[in-house]
């Protein structure tokens, strides 16, 4: 077994192509295979003196657009992770409003969900791929997945508001179907976090619906408790963001 440790710039590179072609579709077994035979070049071309740019070029981003483009799109695979996505966007709504009472929803609402969850994936791999194929300070990358996080949020403030002024057809839950979608809601969100291994989508959840819920019982007036929900909320999934981002790299 070789022995040899790549230099830190190597290794980062290596991490950094691995999350830019996972966030271009690409299938796992391809990615591992790559980064596998690129670790293997790295590692006898620096035992040779030899550094990153002279394997790769001087411009990461350029090898790693050649690198993807010549791989396939793992389609059936991506589908799943779009599907999982959007289930948790509805979940996490879901949560939110089963402690206001039965369930109901509006066809706009349901619409809406859905188009804000497609935008949420794209800007999410867009944004991935960006960090990944640059250097970037951890302020910048913190700021980028502030962005990822605060951008959704906007777009469903504007979509209450937008349900609010337009009248649609609306579905009614009851008590009982309203039971019954919050059980198997939780159950999708351990079972997705024991899947994924992170707790992101759990600590989304917490964020947006416990600070204002708690907020309540406490003497503050609803303004107040708007204003302060809204900080704990968006410090709170932020610094869970750039702990896990600091953890990965």
């Amino acid at each position: 077994m070789n022995q040899f440790e790549l230099s830190k710039r190597s290794q980062s590179f290596i991490e950094d192509l691995r999350v830019y072609l996972f966030s271009s579709g690409k299938k796992e077994k391809e990615i591992d295979e790559i980064v596998t035979e690129l670790e293997d070049h790295l590692i006898e071309a620096e035992k040779r003196g030899k550094s990153t740019e002279d394997i790769v070029g001087k411009s990461p981003k350029t090898y790693m657009q050649q690198l993807s483009d010549e791989m396939g799109i793992d389609y059936k695979t991506w589908i799943k992770y779009l599907a999982i996505i959007i289930s948790g966007a509805f979940s996490i709504t879901i949560i939110d409003d089963i402690f206001n009472g039965p369930l109901t929803y509006s066809l706009l609402e349901m619409g809406g969900h859905l188009a804000i969850s497609i935008v949420f994936i794209v800007l999410t791999f867009g944004i991935f791929k960006f960090v990944s194929s640059r250097t970037l300070s951890y302020a910048t990358q913190g700021l980028l997945f502030f962005l990822l996080a605060i951008v959704p949020l906007g777009l469903f403030v504007g979509l209450e508001f937008a349900t609010r002024a337009i009248t649609s057809p609306v579905i009614a839950f009851g008590h009982t179907g309203t039971w019954i979608v919050g059980i198997l809601t939780i159950i999708f969100l351990v079972g997705v976090s024991i899947w994924s291994k992170t707790l992101i989508l759990p600590v989304v959840v917490v964020f947006l619906t416990l600070p204002e819920y708690l907020l309540g019982f406490t003497n503050m007036n609803e303004e107040a408790i708007l204003i302060w929900g809204t900080i704990i909320t968006f410090s709170g999934i932020g610094a869970y963001l750039l702990l896990s981002l600091k953890r990965i790299k």
